[in-house]
């Protein structure tokens, strides 16, 4: 059985990793071991059942087995690779990281190099790939080749958080993760074909480019895709919508709250709709996956390899974004620019 050390004890922290994995203990108890897990906080802040809050990492190697622990580092993406290297040195070697894996290209490389040096293994935080809509939509849609167009929307209202955390430079690192890898698991390979992002503005204040974000990815089928996140939208919605050849419309509502885990699907096909209510708490599965794999020791390179090209499609929507005082333009374009 494992143990679990938290290295960030802000929202993704206590907010949501802590409580699933109190959740999974009685649901998986062969995976999860039955002691408090151990949380790094520096400044003593953070409190809550089930939690042993130590101010450094080294005070926490004191009282963890390297061999039996998972470290989830759920800190603001621009440290991950600092913060990584410093528990692998400490002999820590099974990490689940929260999304994004890294903001940019240059980010990224540092936490491969960090894995590759230290035989790290990561897991990343994926609640969408593991949600059971999103299998079901798998499922329903069949071979990539018979998918004729995908659009995900991600709206919530986001003001507080954004105008008081810092954590996110832009609106691409919030929600748009979840929807990149549905994306590529769905229809394959992609490059990013248009990115557009706005600012955020509440009265006299503005933060730049944490309004919303929307991009399309030009897939290595031919087929287009299309993701739309609305950070200042009064609705909050997850949804997608998949059309295929045959003539079957998807549309997908992922679970927008925490004290509901019921997804949606409705199936309209030759004119006829059905609906599906589908248990799915994602996170939960998600977080069983990890320790499982873990556990059994599974390879986790291909997991890895799609986390990596979520991060650089990330990378490639931001540069193309900010190119420009719309911040927006396309691939072609940005080519363009650079030959000139």
């Amino acid at each position: 059985m494992l143990r679990t050390l938290l290295i960030g004890l802000g929202r993704a922290g206590t907010g949501l990793h802590l409580p699933v994995l109190h959740r999974a203990r009685t649901t998986r108890p062969e995976l999860f071991a039955d002691r408090p897990v151990v949380g790094v906080d520096p400044a003593h802040l953070a409190t809550a059942s089930g939690l042993h809050v130590v101010d450094s990492l080294r005070a926490a190697r004191r009282t963890l087995d390297p061999d039996r622990t998972v470290v989830h580092l759920c800190t603001p993406p621009a440290v991950r690779g600092t913060l990584l290297g410093e528990a692998a040195r400490l002999g820590f070697w099974r990490f689940v990281v929260e999304k994004p894996l890294a903001t940019d290209r240059a980010a990224l490389r540092r936490v491969l190099d960090v894995v590759d040096e230290h035989g790290l293994h990561v897991r990343v935080v994926s609640p969408w790939l593991h949600s059971a809509l999103t299998g079901r939509i798998a499922e329903l849609a069949g071979d990539p080749a018979g998918i004729r167009a995908v659009t995900v929307t991600q709206h919530k209202s986001r003001f507080r958080r954004t105008l008081t955390n810092s954590g996110h430079t832009d609106a691409f690192q919030v929600e748009i993760p979840h929807a990149l890898g549905v994306l590529l698991r769905l229809l394959g390979d992609a490059d990013v074909h248009t990115a557009t992002c706005t600012d955020l503005r509440y009265g006299g204040d503005v933060v730049p480019y944490m309004g919303g974000a929307r991009l399309t990815l030009s897939h290595a089928t031919g087929l287009h895709s299309r993701i739309d996140c609305d950070l200042t939208s009064p609705v909050r919605r997850r949804r997608i919508t998949v059309a295929t050849a045959a003539g079957t419309r998807l549309v997908g509502h992922y679970p927008v709250t925490q004290d509901d885990d019921i997804a949606q699907l409705d199936v309209d096909q030759h004119g006829r709709t059905t609906r599906e209510l589908i248990t799915d708490d994602a996170l939960l599965r998600c977080l069983t996956h990890a320790y499982r794999a873990f556990a059994e020791d599974r390879p986790y390179a291909d997991e890895l390899r799609l986390h990596t090209r979520t991060a650089e499609l990330l990378d490639d929507a931001r540069h193309l974004a900010l190119a420009t005082p719309t911040r927006t333009r396309t691939r072609h374009q940005e080519a363009a620019h650079h030959a000139g």
